[in-house]
């Protein structure tokens, strides 16, 4: 795939904001976000993701291997595991392994994020190998989840084009880009890419997971005590598309640097 970086149009028009945020960013405005390339050596595709202060470290893994179910089919598979590590948050967190189980919200998330990066992949163009995206969280400050999403894309575009270097696969079978964001209702205002300390008091949080053609994955809006409308529910996309375009800008630089 071609990873030139593309210049999206606006699609709203920012307007000023009297919520106070911290770093003082605009409702509309991103946390800062760095991508780091070949952050692990061994991994066939690896990006540690910055969003402010939350840190996921991204590492693809080319397996010559499918699930059992999916043997003989001609098709291949990208699957995803995530976790947090115990001191990703103020308090210490056990290790689930330590639990004996996955708890819902990992399985959940592990989820999300396979099922996003398989939106943008022709599985049959794949072949029968399998791709294996590991998010940890090393620094949680809200966003966990989309932050992994939109790094593990890199990771497994990477991943990919190690394949088509090596004369494995003709072409690259990733289509087009994937990224997320996390948006939501604080104090009645609408504001982008929510940290902890504002995701925690929200009035709404929603989770956006969008290709680069405009389609959406997840779409994901919940009311914690006030309902929202249907007007604030369509601010909230527009917002997050914008901010989303941005990332697809940031993926598409990444991807150059490998």
């Amino acid at each position: 795939m071609d990873w030139a970086v593309r210049r999206e149009p606006a699609i709203i028009t920012l307007m000023s904001s009297e919520l106070f945020r911290p770093g003082g960013r605009r409702f509309d405005q991103l946390r800062e976000t760095r991508l780091t390339p070949n952050y692990v050596a061994t991994a066939e595709g690896s990006v540690l993701i910055e969003c402010g202060n939350t840190r996921v470290l991204c590492n693809a893994t080319v397996e010559q291997t499918v699930p059992g179910w999916l043997r003989n089919s001609g098709k291949g598979w990208v699957t995803a595991e995530y976790s947090m590590l115990p001191r990703a948050t103020l308090t210490r967190t056990p290790r689930e392994s330590e639990r004996g189980k996955i708890g819902g919200r990992t399985h959940e998330i592990q989820r999300l994020i396979g099922r996003s990066l398989r939106s943008v992949v022709d599985l049959k163009a794949l072949g029968e190998r399998m791709i294996i995206l590991d998010c940890d969280v090393i620094q949680a400050d809200g966003g966990t989840r989309t932050a992994a999403i939109t790094g593990a894309a890199v990771a497994l575009g990477m991943a990919l084009d190690k394949l088509v270097e090596a004369g494995t696969l003709e072409t690259s079978p990733m289509y087009q880009l994937v990224a997320a964001t996390s948006i939501g209702i604080v104090d009645s205002e609408v504001l982008l890419d929510l940290a902890y300390e504002e995701d925690s008091r929200a009035e709404t949080d929603m989770n956006v997971v969008m290709t680069e053609n405009g389609g959406l994955v997840e779409t994901q809006a919940t009311a914690e005590r006030e309902p929202y409308t249907r007007d604030q529910l369509n601010r909230m996309l527009d917002i997050a598309q914008a901010g989303i375009h941005q990332l697809f800008e940031l993926q598409r630089r990444c991807l150059q640097q490998k």
